[in-house]
């Protein structure tokens, strides 16, 4: 594992334009995945897949996450009745502080719940909410008009996180769209399109404790159900995709320390 460390000027620690042949699964040297229909601690609905069959390259740049309705059982034996896919940069990279950007195109419908989000490394031996976790992009519902980005930790947790919400006049949808936050030691801002439109500070938790000190990794995944969006209806189509240009991540300063692994 090698550690680079950057100094007052913006460098790329992370980058993927998903460049790649039609139908190829992205690279494993850069993600790895979460799997099974365990419903990951929001009743999802969905089984999380392996290799293409639910996350592929479409051949002119970008990635596909595919959201399919089918009856599916995984590696844990779970019966569902939706296909899925969650990448995550756990093992491969992390990063303590920065900018990190996807540009992406949203699905939109009833039940159906895309996110790009940061897990703090910790979270196998802390558990979660004390590994914290910073959600840059999510959105839910038919018509997908809203952006939440939202911090999560112990005492600001769930339903109760600290969060930012931009409502806009188009779906999310429509065209494709820069998602991003800027965390530095003591403030985590969310950008839409480049433009900041929420701020959380470490004096805005309190008497908790502001958990993003550490390195965090990074996951894109694509829901279906949950507690939050509800279940899928008559008027959710199928499949939904979440479609990603590209994902980068910058160092700011000399506390923006980030960690690479070459090999899955």
């Amino acid at each position: 594992m090698s550690t680079a460390t950057t100094a007052f000027t913006w460098t790329v620690t992370f980058e993927d334009d998903f460049e790649g042949s039609c139908g190829s699964e992205p690279s494993p040297l850069l993600w790895a995945r979460d799997l099974g229909g365990s419903g990951f601690g929001n009743n999802e609905l969905q089984c999380y897949t392996d290799g293409s069959a639910n996350a592929f390259l479409d051949g002119a740049g970008n990635l596909v996450i595919e959201a399919r309705s089918e009856t599916i059982s995984g590696h844990d034996g779970v019966l569902c009745a939706y296909s899925s896919a969650r990448l995550q940069t756990k093992g491969r990279f992390s990063q303590r502080y920065g900018k990190f950007e996807a540009r992406m195109k949203l699905p939109r419908g009833q039940g159906i719940w895309p996110a790009f989000w940061l897990l703090g490394e910790s979270f196998d031996t802390v558990g979660w909410p004390e590994c914290g976790e910073i959600d840059i992009m999510e959105s839910i519902g038919p018509v997908a008009k809203t952006l939440y980005g939202s911090l999560h930790g112990p005492g600001y947790c769930g339903a109760n996180n600290l969060h930012g919400i931009l409502t806009l006049d188009e779906p999310l949808s429509d065209a494709f769209h820069v998602y991003g936050v800027d965390w530095s030691t003591d403030q985590i801002s969310w950008t839409f399109d480049g433009s900041c439109y929420a701020t959380v500070t470490r004096h805005d938790v309190g008497n908790h404790s502001w958990q993003f000190d550490g390195p965090f990794y990074i996951l894109l995944n694509l829901a279906v159900g949950g507690d939050w969006p509800g279940c899928p209806d008559s008027t959710t189509s199928f499949p939904q995709r979440l479609i990603v240009d590209y994902v980068r991540v910058w160092g700011n300063d000399s506390k923006a320390t980030s960690s690479v692994q070459s090999t899955p």
